[in-house]
């Protein structure tokens, strides 16, 4: 397998090439997050003057509840909102990782396939059973990793589940404080 420079220097290419897609991930990565970050503060920004502005022209106490029980739920959506952004960004990074680490161990599992292809070949007499064995090792290798992987994917998916469900649950919960806040100020004001 290893027979010239050429194949060597080819192995290296294509780890050089992995790991330059492994960091062109992680600063997409960091730019999108920045993005939405600078997006968040500008946002906040913009409805802390609003707000200020708002508060500052209220004239009785009746107008400061009904100001303050509105601002529950659109604060919540926008956490919950941006909560869901960074969570979708990170889980995209997460799956081109995934995606370059298995292109990458599927290509080293070729290789070492290779290489004890090679070394079978020109192993002396009487060491067969060795070559067995390192096939076996290998394939008992690649079966852990693939169990790994697969468990590593129904742990992700069921987290994905139970952040949706949690995310849907207190959406709902805040709705209904905020209902029940904004009944309970009209009774006061009436």
């Amino acid at each position: 397998m290893f027979a010239t420079p050429a194949q060597f220097t080819e192995i290296q290419k294509g780890q050089m090439d992995a790991a330059i897609a492994l960091s062109q991930t992680w600063f997409d990565t960091a730019e999108r997050f920045m993005e939405l970050n600078l997006a968040a503060a500008k946002a906040t920004l913009e409805e802390s003057v609003e707000r200020t502005q708002a508060m500052l022209s209220v004239r009785d106490v009746q107008e400061l509840l009904a100001l303050s029980g509105g601002l529950t739920q659109p604060t919540l959506e926008k956490a919950v909102s941006y909560s869901r952004n960074a969570y979708s960004i990170a889980n995209g990074a997460g799956s081109e990782v995934s995606r370059i680490v298995d292109a990458q161990i599927a290509e080293n599992n070729k290789q070492v396939a290779q290489l004890i292809d090679f070394a079978a070949k020109n192993a002396p007499a009487g060491s067969e059973s060795s070559v067995t064995m390192l096939k076996s090792a290998v394939a008992a290798a690649n079966t852990a990793y693939d169990t790994f992987s697969r468990a590593t994917r129904q742990a992700v998916e069921m987290a994905e589940s139970n952040v949706s469900s949690a995310t849907s649950v207190t959406m709902k919960a805040a709705s209904a404080a905020n209902d029940a806040a904004k009944s309970s100020t009209k009774r006061k004001t009436a």
